[in-house]
């Protein structure tokens, strides 16, 4: 999912209704009609920290014309202009000088549906960039197995953790789990940037069109992962050693140390 940010003030006024448009020079994200937009306000813009999801917004119109032909129409929803010199210097401070009155501008029109408390990341949890650290493992092959995650930020500060037990699997399938997983959570935290660091090789070298998928019971779950990784604006796949993937691995082993004590417990009973 695409990604639009906005100064504290602007994104008030997007909660309050009184702004339903935005409009957008040099567009690198190819902004277009239908597609869904994470909303985020960047409470104070010198700390990512403190930015936050607000809503979600699906873009109804796109319209394209340079600076010198924009109307009062075209403020309609969007911060009104007094003459096209005050609107030159506000996308000059944005843009730099290169910004003329032949300079092209999307005025892009969304709807707006603003979070629920509940549904707001927790502070410093929105991220532009990641890396995600993924392991899967089965005890039998095919056996009781696990799946697992990390999310991190590019320095490696751990971010958040998780996993969880998926039964009866093979590895190559827990693997392809802690993949799924992994970029999913990514995707609900509004992440757009994301490299993948797995010791499966095979995994890996399928996601990235090195090795064609041969196993039918292990193509449903490529087709998932493969969804999934194609909606961020960028990602790679990295093969690395077990040695620098030991706290995804860690948690692999920990879900299923905990599956076997619960398992043994009910039996004693």
């Amino acid at each position: 999912m695409k990604t639009l940010k906005f100064n504290h003030e602007l994104a008030n006024l997007i909660l309050a209704g009184d702004k339903t448009s935005t409009w957008r020079l040099y567009d690198d994200k190819d902004l277009s009609v239908d597609d869904d937009i994470k909303v985020v306000d960047k409470v104070n813009p010198d700390q990512p920290e403190t930015w936050a999801v607000i809503g979600q917004a699906v873009i109804t119109e796109v319209v394209e014309k340079k600076l010198r032909a924009v109307t009062t129409d075209d403020m309609n929803g969007h911060e009104p202009f007094t003459n096209q010199q005050q609107m030159l210097d506000v996308y000059r401070t944005y843009y730099g000088q290169r910004v003329s009155l032949e300079t092209p501008v999307k005025i892009v029109r969304f709807t707006f549906t603003p979070n629920t408390d509940g549904d707001k990341p927790t502070a410093g949890m929105l991220l532009e960039e990641a890396k995600i650290y993924t392991d899967g493992g089965s005890r039998g092959n095919p056996g009781s197995s696990a799946c697992a995650f990390v999310i991190c930020k590019m320095d490696d500060t751990v971010v958040e953790k998780s996993g969880e037990y998926l039964g009866m699997a093979t590895n190559n399938q827990a693997e392809y789990f802690g993949f799924l997983k992994g970029l999913e959570r990514a995707r609900e935290l509004g992440i757009n940037k994301i490299t993948l660091f797995s010791d499966s090789q095979l995994v890996v070298s399928q996601l990235n069109g090195a090795y064609k998928v041969k196993n039918q019971e292990l193509l449903p779950i490529y087709q998932d992962t493969k969804l999934v990784a194609d909606s961020f604006e960028k990602i790679s796949f990295v093969h690395v050693p077990r040695e620098l993937n030991k706290t995804a691995d860690a948690e692999v082993n920990r879900i299923l140390d905990d599956q076997e004590r619960t398992q043994r417990k009910k039996h004693h009973y």
